[in-house]
């Protein structure tokens, strides 16, 4: 019951609402009642509250209820695998948004079978913990004492390699590092379309978008939507990307410390990570967001055009004298022109 009113409250601070009204929306909402029938029949339980601001209710309630089971479910698994430090506790009761929470779990998260857990099996851990502390060492020296055919590391650049690949998921599992690419795909992404070689006739009428490049955060709605469109029927190729030397650059400022061989080996593995598998993630979660917004947007359009079309006049140039019958509020009568 305490968690239902901090989220009703957290609701009711985000949309600039009284708590009241909040409470007794959702209790309405869990007593299936609708949206349409709130809005109209039960005004002096809401305040007057419109479908729009209903719908922003129902929605955000459905997200951090979702948030939350997440959390729970999150906290537990960490919990019973031992791993639950103090400060990772406190960071996942602080995380706010889903992508956040996910960010945190990654580390933990079980794991198909993946090239460092090949390198893990054969030993190399210990050698990227090593290589990963950026101290001054002899880094070739320390990994040919890893060197075992019987374990698959045939030679000094097999297990540098495997130790790489620990690394790179390191790197990849960082929430900083994570965050912080988040927000350069989404404010500094670049998003091109190509089209797919064989395709010009029978894509024709997505020739504006055969060779077409736009910022991700500029780009209008239906402009992404028509790309995306493009891309679904297999007329474009879509990649979504910031620049790679500025990447490197802010990844470099995060994670390398120090200036030698073991830091060499870090920025290795770090560009690895970032081909391979930080840069299909945070595209991927750009594509979302961008689909979610774009959506969103066109709704936004379309709504103001039924709108429109709504307030024509009905019988068109004639007056219109109407009334409304309310046994609750009273009987209601509207007079128009024939404008």
């Amino acid at each position: 019951m305490d968690d239902t009113i901090s989220l009703n409250q957290k609701i009711s601070l985000e949309l600039g609402l009284n708590h009241w009204q909040v409470d007794n929306v959702i209790q309405l909402l869990e007593g299936d009642a609708t949206i349409p029938f709130i809005s109209r029949y039960r005004k002096e339980r809401t305040g007057s509250l419109d479908e729009v601001m209903l719908t922003q209710i129902r929605d955000r309630q459905e997200q951090l209820l979702e948030l939350e089971k997440r959390r729970a479910f999150i906290l537990k698994t960490i919990e019973e695998q031992g791993n639950l430090t103090p400060e990772l506790k406190k960071s996942i009761f602080g995380a706010e948004a889903l992508s956040v929470l996910e960010d945190l779990y990654l580390p933990y998260k079980p794991k198909r079978r993946t090239r460092a857990t090949a390198a893990r099996e054969k030993g190399l851990e210990p050698l990227a913990s090593q290589i990963f502390e950026q101290k001054t060492i002899d880094v070739e020296k320390i990994a040919g004492t890893f060197v075992d055919p019987e374990k698959q590391v045939s030679d000094v650049d097999e297990a540098l390699q495997g130790a790489r690949d620990i690394m790179a998921e390191w790197v990849s599992e960082n929430a900083g590092v994570r965050e912080m690419l988040r927000k350069i795909f989404y404010n500094e992404g670049i998003l091109t379309s190509k089209m797919i070689r064989g395709k010009e006739s029978e894509g024709i009428k997505y020739k504006d978008y055969f060779e077409f490049s736009e910022p991700v955060k500029k780009i209008p709605s239906h402009r992404m939507l028509a790309i995306r469109r493009g891309e679904k029927e297999m007329f474009l190729s879509v990649d979504i990307q910031p620049d790679e030397s500025m990447v490197h650059q802010r990844m470099e400022k995060m994670l390398i410390t120090a200036r030698n061989s073991s830091a060499d080996q870090v920025r290795l593995a770090m560009y690895d990570a970032y081909k391979r598998l930080l840069k299909p993630s945070m595209e991927n979660e750009t594509r979302v967001e961008t689909k979610k917004s774009a959506d969103a947007e066109a709704i936004t359009v379309f709504a103001e055009n039924l709108r429109q079309l709504l307030l024509a006049p009905p019988m068109g140039q004639k007056r219109v004298l109407a009334l409304d019958p309310g046994f609750r509020t009273g009987c209601k009568v509207v007079c128009l022109d024939e404008q």
